[in-house]
């Protein structure tokens, strides 16, 4: 049996290597090395695809995926590796899919590459995949994370020369829709798409594996989350905006939908580490078709579509190790979206509002970048907007500054240094 179904995903190996493929912007990290080389990221985000293709240039590669059911069944994992040698002729590398469904899995890794293989992973839990193996393989693993498209993977599927109106156009339906493969080259209706995707994400890979005693709670706690994300939050008032039973079950719960690549969440700025510690956070979702797909709403609402879109790239780039980011409040609760540190230096201040058109917003937004311009000593301050292009000097009450306005579609093509 276990061979039939080693042969059964050797035959998807080889039909996934013969289908077309988008080029990712990142590349797997350590594969040339003998050591474990270890691929992070959403369920459906293309790991699968993006590690088969990748190790498809390589020769003598063995493949298991252990999202079958089937393998997790089997009591002595010798008799997998002996059916993978079996089907595939002593492969040297072995591609492991979803390896955090596999029961002691770290132990199991761990005995392989003493014994000379060279392994590659793929995972979709954050926790499993970095303390384990920070844990048990110190020093013997390369971690890459794979996000759902970015905008500039998705412009990579236009066959045209498109022009600046269609990079808007498409930028905002990127915005809307989200960048799930599937939703871009399959054209799979996101939101029907991604409402199953969320609930299977919540049934495997949270209720089933930490045996959540209360998942109808789990499961409004996460459409609470994503309905109010882009804004600050605590475990208090999420506990109690949810209607969880305690704090530490609110605490627990937003831990896992963090480790299961749903929502993540940014620090608020401080030079002091306690008092960013106890301060609250600001929610974000991994993917923009989320808040489409399960979100608690009766409008459109652009503006948080258009923060969060922002706040993907940039955790995109801080899991890349470009930078760290945050966001900052002063003591008059004037806002900056974004804080980009590289460093021990502030190198970039950014907010996000779609539209500037009404004065008082547009006066908001520079107050807020000026002061914290002054506080943070950062003078590059940025607005992302949805068709603002401009760069102009503002003051206000003895702060000053040049601030740079660029449309969504543009800063989404340019690399942060820019």
């Amino acid at each position: 049996m276990i061979q039939n179904i080693i042969t059964g995903q050797k035959a998807e190996f080889e039909r996934k290597l013969r289908e077309p493929y988008v080029q990712r912007e990142t590349v797997i990290k350590g594969l040339t090395t003998d050591l474990i080389s270890v691929v992070i990221g959403p369920r459906r985000a293309g790991k699968s695809f993006f590690s088969i293709h990748s190790a498809g240039i390589m020769t003598g590669v063995g493949y298991a995926n252990f999202d079958e059911e089937r393998l997790l069944k089997v009591a002595n994992f010798d008799e997998i590796i002996s059916a993978i040698r079996s089907v595939y002729g002593d492969p040297k590398t072995l591609l492991f899919d979803e390896i955090q469904n596999l029961d002691r899995w770290e132990i199991i890794v761990n005995r392989l590459h003493r014994d000379g293989y060279k392994l590659i992973l793929t995972g979709s839990n954050s926790h499993l995949l970095g303390s384990e193996l920070a844990t048990h393989l110190t020093g013997r693993h390369f971690s890459t994370h794979l996000f759902t498209f970015s905008f500039r993977e998705v412009m990579s599927l236009l066959k045209d020369n498109p022009t600046d109106a269609d990079k808007q156009q498409r930028c905002f339906e990127y915005v809307t829709k989200g960048g799930f493969p599937e939703v871009w080259v399959k054209n799979y209706d996101p939101v029907e798409y991604l409402s199953t995707l969320f609930d299977s994400i919540i049934l495997k890979d949270i209720v089933k594996r930490y045996r959540v005693r209360y998942p109808n709670a789990l499961v409004d706690l996460a459409q609470t989350l994503i309905t109010y994300m882009t804004g600050e939050f605590s475990s208090a008032s999420i506990q109690k905006l949810a209607n969880i039973s305690s704090v530490h079950t609110s605490e627990k719960y937003i831990g896992y939908l963090e480790e299961a690549f749903l929502l993540f969440s940014i620090p608020r700025f401080s030079f002091k580490v306690k008092e960013q510690q106890k301060s609250g956070k600001k929610i974000y979702c991994y993917d923009n078709g989320f808040f489409q797909a399960k979100a608690f709403r009766f409008s459109q609402n652009t503006g948080k579509l258009f923060e969060n879109a922002v706040a993907v790239e940039l955790r995109r780039r801080e899991m890349e190790g470009k930078c760290k980011i945050f966001y900052y409040k002063n003591q008059k609760q004037e806002e900056v979206d974004f804080v980009i540190q590289q460093g021990l230096k502030i190198k970039q201040l950014i907010q996000v509002c779609y539209s500037l058109s009404e004065p008082k917003v547009k006066d908001r937004e520079i107050r807020g970048l000026l002061k914290a311009s002054a506080e943070l000593e950062c003078h590059n301050l940025i607005i992302i907007t949805n068709d603002l292009e401009a760069t102009e000097k503002h003051s206000w009450f003895g702060h000053s500054g040049e601030i740079k306005f660029i449309p969504l579609w543009k800063w989404l093509l340019t690399d942060i240094g820019s």
